[in-house]
């Protein structure tokens, strides 16, 4: 059995990074003839210096906020120009492929408008599948939504490009499920752990024994350890993998169950909540993303995930740079006396005041007495007079600072904290 989906997987670390850079000029001067949004981020950025990591820092990030914000102000500007062309319209500029060239379109939450190209497995999970076991011949059954959003497709055309058969369950008819299974006998899963949780206890009611599934990928949820070991009981080796509607996937499990391993085909960076500043290894920060999908490129795409790097390579025997998965939301904005508090103002004071290390706001007290405390890793001479000065000027409101030792503040990716009390 083939223990690597292709020998991408394998490479040298510094071979890899140096494809990758070889590969993004190019493509993201492609990009910028069809989807001037691209453009427009890149201001006056030459492509073909983005040749390295510290040089794409330097690229403002887009996050998801300010993408829909973008595709909805297109909808509005171009709602009357049947001339325009609807990719432009549609995806506010951010994809090189419209009607015709589009295969399909989906709608995430907002809602913002993905396409999905011709090419096989578009959203790049087939690697993921094959981490899990899945290989060709294999029937499998396929429980994520097929309507308006992409997961469904995400599954079945990976597993068509792995060679593989589909039963597009979709969501729900638990009996009906249970069913398909014992007649159809798949082999492998794909979904939430939790649906096929259900499904399996059905069948428990049932009286159906479903003894052919052995495999699994699951997305979308969380699957802890417990969970793990519910499914191994079953017989069933379950594998997760994270994406999304706007990235495809992005990182996957592997038999080592040691984090996420990157996919080939982009640059995952982990970034500093509220900024576009790269973390030192091992720090927890926003998962920001940079993908070479040439009919719908994004550049530094803040998913507004929290996750953080892990070092060194995975003992399954792949070489890309491994996350710890979904450590939480990096969108950490609240309210204070009225006042929304975002994270890039705390990172604007730390760049006001570099002899500061990590820090944190916490809000706490009870309804209607709110009191912010800047918690700061910085020495004894610090002047917190003057960064409480700061913080007044960037969020007009008032905060206690405190000075803790370093490291002293948890490795968490919390830039604010709320700890009010409402009862």
């Amino acid at each position: 059995m083939q223990a690597y989906y292709d020998a991408r997987e394998t490479l040298p670390a510094d071979e890899r990074e140096r494809r990758l850079f070889q590969r993004l000029p190019a493509a993201l001067a492609q990009a910028s003839a069809r989807a001037p949004s691209i453009a427009r981020q890149l201001g006056d950025i030459d492509p073909a210096s983005l040749d390295s990591r510290q040089a794409l820092a330097l690229v403002p990030v887009l996050r998801k906020s300010e993408l829909l914000q973008v595709q909805h102000a297109a909808r509005i500007a171009r709602a009357g120009d049947a001339a325009d062309a609807e990719r432009l319209r549609v995806f506010g500029g951010f994809s090189a492929i419209g009607w015709g060239e589009a295969r399909r379109v989906y709608a995430s939450p907002g809602p913002i408008y993905e396409p999905e190209g011709p090419r096989p497995d578009y959203w790049g999970f087939a690697r993921a599948l094959h981490a899990a076991g899945v290989r060709p011949g294999m029937l499998v059954h396929n429980c994520f939504s097929y309507h308006f959003t992409p997961a469904g497709s995400m599954m079945e055309t990976a597993a068509h490009a792995l060679g593989c058969t589909v039963f597009p369950g979709g969501v729900g008819q638990t009996e009906q499920q249970v069913r398909a299974m014992a007649d159809l006998a798949p082999q492998a899963y794909t979904g939430t752990p939790s649906f096929l949780r259900i499904i399996l206890e059905k069948a428990d009611e049932m009286g159906v024994a479903l003894p052919s599934l052995t495999r699994a990928l699951f997305s979308g949820e969380a699957y802890p350890p417990s969970l793990q070991a519910w499914f191994r009981a079953r017989g069933i080796q379950g594998f997760q993998a994270y994406g999304s509607a706007d990235l495809g996937m992005v990182a996957f499990e592997t038999s080592a169950r040691e984090g996420l391993v990157a996919n080939e085909d982009l640059i995952l960076e982990i970034v500093r909540p509220g900024t576009g500043q790269p973390v030192p290894d091992g720090e927890v920060g926003e998962l920001v993303v940079t993908t070479l999908n040439a009919d719908y490129p994004l550049l530094r795409f803040g998913t507004g995930d929290l996750s953080a790097r892990m070092p060194g390579a995975s003992p399954c025997g792949r070489t890309n740079l491994r996350i710890r998965g979904w450590l939480g939301r990096a969108d950490q904005t609240t309210k204070v006396r009225g006042m929304f508090v975002h994270p890039e103002q705390i990172a604007q004071v730390l760049e006001r005041h570099p002899e500061i290390g990590r820090a944190r706001l916490v809000v706490s007290g009870e309804a209607g007495h709110d009191i912010m405390t800047l918690r700061v890793e910085a020495g004894a001479a610090l002047d917190t007079g003057a960064v409480a000065d700061t913080v007044r000027e960037q969020t007009k409101l008032r905060a206690v600072i405190e000075v803790v030792a370093s490291g002293a503040l948890p490795n968490d990716g919390k830039v604010i904290e709320d700890v009010r009390r409402y009862d």
